[in-house]
């Protein structure tokens, strides 16, 4: 038979299915012997944090408080203690104790809208960034742990219309 007939009749084999099926595994029946392995994680106190935008929606004068709260979402590892901080914001002139926001229109962005952030719903304890003094503390589960921030704009002097605006960071520490 030549090369080519050979590989022919081969090809047609296994398209008959008559080709030989493959060998079982053996089976030993000597003895057996064995090995272990440890298999390592180690897991470091570690957080991390996401926020929500606060938006106090939209009005014509600021003659009485108008307040709106948001969320930060804190996931720390198991057991591990955290607390977490709100800066003053990004606007010129701003702190923890007196927060602005300030506008965003061209010629505008000096004129600015006071407003605060607080742990609690009372709106009496302002929010800041000193861990011990005006953090909000917590302790890891494993899972999002949500932490509710409570904003106020106070009612005052009403400046042009405009979009107002500024940007909070929140900060875990652990």
């Amino acid at each position: 038979m030549k090369c080519w007939q050979l590989c022919s009749a081969c090809f047609v084999a296994v398209l008959a299915g008559s080709a030989a099926p493959l060998a079982d595994a053996a089976v030993y029946s000597n003895g057996t012997s064995t090995a272990t392995f440890t298999v390592t994680l180690t897991l470091q106190a570690n957080c991390a944090i996401t926020a929500n935008p606060l938006n106090f929606g939209t009005t014509g004068v600021l003659s009485t408080a108008i307040n709106q709260q948001t969320t930060v979402s804190v996931t720390c590892t198991n057991t591990t203690p955290y607390n977490v901080g709100l800066d003053a914001g990004t606007v010129t002139g701003s702190t923890v104790a007196s927060r602005l926001m300030a506008g965003t229109a061209t010629g505008n962005t000096g004129t600015t809208v006071a407003f605060q952030l607080y742990q609690d719903s009372a709106r009496s304890t302002p929010w800041g960034n000193t861990q011990g003094t005006n953090t909000v503390a917590g302790t890891g589960t494993g899972s999002a742990q949500p932490i509710n921030i409570y904003g106020e704009v106070p009612s005052q002097a009403t400046p042009k219309p405009d979009t107002y605006q500024t940007t909070v960071t929140a900060t875990v520490y652990f």
